[in-house]
């Protein structure tokens, strides 16, 4: 039996490699607990400059922010960029900061080593202020694994525990069913499937409790998925 908070129907507002969508606010999203889903890169990219973290998926739960309703699509974009491009930015310096620290020599993992790679995995929780850049208090919750960070955005009063758990749910599930680890991976040709573990796994944003049962269930729904 699924257990799980009440669900509000809630505007789905998805990225598009080609359109994007606009940039929202915390305090928008009294309906969703997660504000958003990133997959980004939190090593050495050639074309980027140091520093910069490359987003290669992003989802975002909830409506629309009014102010940016009057803007172009390309305000819109470009705002939906920065604001995503920020929180990359500073879970990237988390994750550097948090290898550096430990003073572990970072081993590649390879197809068939999505388990290790994942229990292996830095984590990390980072408190947003008020206009860092959402317009209300958002926590941030990362696995840095390999090259590749998997964040999650929050609202403040959520249960970080199973927010947690819910990320390294979905950070296995793409790692497993991408095959993220193997050479020549794109994400940014995959986002259909990751749209679909974020249907099942977190829907509308929502954060579900769930037993060993529903958990075996939805593995098997989506291994017979992402095999088709």
């Amino acid at each position: 039996m699924l257990y799980s908070s009440t669900l509000v129907p809630v505007p789905k507002v998805c990225w598009n490699r080609n359109v994007g969508k606009v940039f929202l606010s915390c305090s928008s999203f009294k309906a969703v607990m997660v504000v958003c889903f990133l997959i980004h890169t939190v090593c050495p990219v050639s074309a980027l400059c140091a520093g910069e973290s490359r987003v290669l998926y992003s989802r975002l739960f909830g409506p629309e922010e009014p102010t940016l309703l009057h803007r172009t699509a390309e305000q819109q974009r470009l705002a939906h960029k920065e604001t995503l491009g920020l929180v990359a930015r500073q879970v990237r310096r988390a994750v550097s900061a948090s290898r550096e620290a430990s003073g572990r020599v970072l081993v590649e993992a390879g197809l068939g080593e999505e388990a290790t790679a994942l229990s292996e995995a830095e984590y990390g929780v980072l408190s947003l202020a008020h206009g860092e850049p959402f317009a209300g208090r958002c926590v941030v919750l990362w696995l840095g694994v390999q090259a590749l960070a998997f964040t999650l955005v929050c609202q403040p009063h959520e249960n970080l525990l199973l927010a947690e758990g819910t990320l390294r749910n979905l950070t296995r599930h793409c790692l497993e069913e991408l095959r993220l680890l193997g050479p020549g991976s794109e994400v940014l040709l995959k986002s259909d499937r990751v749209d679909a573990m974020l249907q099942r796994l977190l829907p509308h944003g929502q954060l579900l409790f769930h037993n060993h049962r529903f958990t075996h269930t939805m593995d098997k729904e989506l291994s017979s998925y992402m095999g088709k």
